[in-house]
């Protein structure tokens, strides 16, 4: 481990997927920069949500696609071994240690700095006792944890968050999941596909940020699973009592469990980031302009990238604002102009016009882009096509019996697709070629012309463009 000197070029908190690429490319355009970590090099991504969740969803998924078709479904004699999904698990989280991700960033000359990060005035962090100092610009990256809903009792307890659902090293034998977003919807999946009987209460229906749709396939497939999904019910009180948790819901009932998941949003981890030394509130969501830059403190050398600034709470989102801030930072170092517009490396667009995301359920549901509500709330003039993906040649071959929808949004003044959805299995895998055409901004005309190969589930495409009219 690097001992830290006092002056970098740009110092970086927070050393999840974020800050590793600001430092990263900092340092590759010939900058040097320290990146400050209090937990585990790698970030909440690769040891508590995105890569252990989705190695515990993965071997339920593998399973149901072998049951899918005939002549592997007969050679399915047996359950999912929970001991062997656990310990795959732990080996995609690297037993929760980082000595791999911290001799990358130092391979990669970077200056890993441990301890917790806090500003102390312009450019200035302290780390214990380091007082560390930034010439150029100090790039917070220190994301979001999980929001505890207004309960009684539930800060208490000892409730499960996000992160012990996807570190936990038993199966519970009843779990409870509150929220019914994406972690809500992907650890009922987990847990109840490993054996645990879950319940999820909702106030209304399942990812509801996303279009109808999407919620409703979702839904049908945790409840085919057995979770119990209670909509428009919540819970007023939780106690644990002899190593129980006993649920009290606003309609009177009440539920027993082994453990209760609270997965109903995210704040950011601001509390003790030294933001008063700046002028700006302990606790809240960082404000920034396209080049992630924060825009309530003068001089421009604060920038803040991923969870942090609130524009788009996903991994992949929060990398590509770490190299636009990055590109912004070398830029402005050499004194060159930065004209902000679109499509420059500087300069974060699609954060805000199209996001992909995938939900690692059963059906999966992946989407890029506005829905049809939004897009009607943004003043566009939309049209919107639905096809069966089931009814495409290459779904057909991929599972006897497939289940899932295809939507196109479509802004019908320049002829162009500004949403779409999908639901069914392995659908993630589709998705980039929708966020290629919804970032590109490609006219229908022309993306008729992009022939998609037969026999293959892509063929989608040339049936909602044939839906559209096309």
């Amino acid at each position: 481990m690097s001992e830290p000197s006092h002056q970098y070029d740009v110092i970086v908190v927070g050393g999840g997927p974020t800050g590793e690429n600001a430092a990263a490319r900092v340092v590759e355009a010939g900058l040097s920069a320290a990146m400050v970590e209090s937990e585990l090099v790698g970030g909440e991504c690769s040891y508590w949500a995105c890569m252990p969740s989705k190695a515990l969803l993965r071997p339920a998924a593998a399973l149901a696609d072998a049951k899918a078709v005939a002549g592997s479904r007969e050679a399915v004699t047996g359950t999912l071994d929970a001991a062997a999904v656990l310990a795959r698990r732990d080996d995609f989280a690297t037993h929760w240690k980082d000595d791999g991700q911290v001799a990358w960033a130092e391979g990669a000359g970077i200056t890993v700095v441990r301890g917790h990060g806090r500003l102390t005035g312009e450019k200035q962090v302290t780390v214990g006792e380091a007082e560390l100092t930034a010439a150029h610009a100090v790039v917070l990256c220190t994301g979001s944890d999980a929001a505890l809903p207004a309960i009684e009792g539930i800060a208490d307890i000892g409730v499960w968050t996000s992160r012990e659902a996807t570190s936990a090293q038993a199966v519970p034998g009843r779990l409870v999941v509150i929220g019914g977003g994406v972690v809500g919807c992907e650890m009922a999946a987990a847990w109840s596909a490993l054996g645990s009987q879950v319940t999820m209460l909702v106030r209304s229906g399942l990812l509801g940020g996303l279009e109808p749709l999407a919620g409703k396939a979702v839904q049908a497939g945790l409840k085919a699973a057995g979770v119990d999904v209670r909509s428009g019910v919540q819970a007023t009180d939780v106690v644990r009592e002899a190593g129980m948790v006993v649920v009290t819901l606003d309609n009177g009932q009440t539920l027993e469990c082994d453990e209760l998941l609270a997965a109903a949003g995210r704040r950011p981890k601001t509390d003790d980031l030294g933001l008063e030394t700046v002028g700006l509130r302990p606790g809240s969501w960082l404000d920034v302009d396209d080049t992630c830059q924060v825009t309530a403190v003068d001089g421009g050398w604060l920038y803040a990238a991923g969870d942090v600034n609130h524009r788009a709470l996903l991994t992949h989102m929060g990398k590509y604002q770490a190299r636009v801030c990055a590109a912004a930072i070398v830029a402005r170092a050499q004194k060159q102009e930065l004209p902000i517009k679109p499509y420059v490396p500087w300069t974060a667009t699609a954060d805000r016009t199209a996001v992909p995301q995938i939900v690692f359920t059963h059906p999966e549901v992946a989407a890029v882009g506005m829905t049809e509500r939004q897009a009607r709330a943004a003043g566009l003039r939309v049209r919107a096509v639905e096809y069966p993906i089931g009814r495409v040649a290459g779904a057909s071959l991929y599972a006897d019996s497939y289940d899932g929808t295809a939507k196109m949004v479509v802004d019908i003044t320049r002829d162009v697709i500004v949403g779409v959805t999908l639901t069914g299995p392995n659908v993630g895998e589709l998705i980039h070629a929708a966020t290629v055409a919804v970032v590109g901004e490609v006219p229908l005309s022309r993306l008729w012309h992009a022939v998609p190969s037969y026999p293959a589930v892509s063929e989608i495409w040339l049936r909602l463009l044939e839906t559209y009219g096309l």
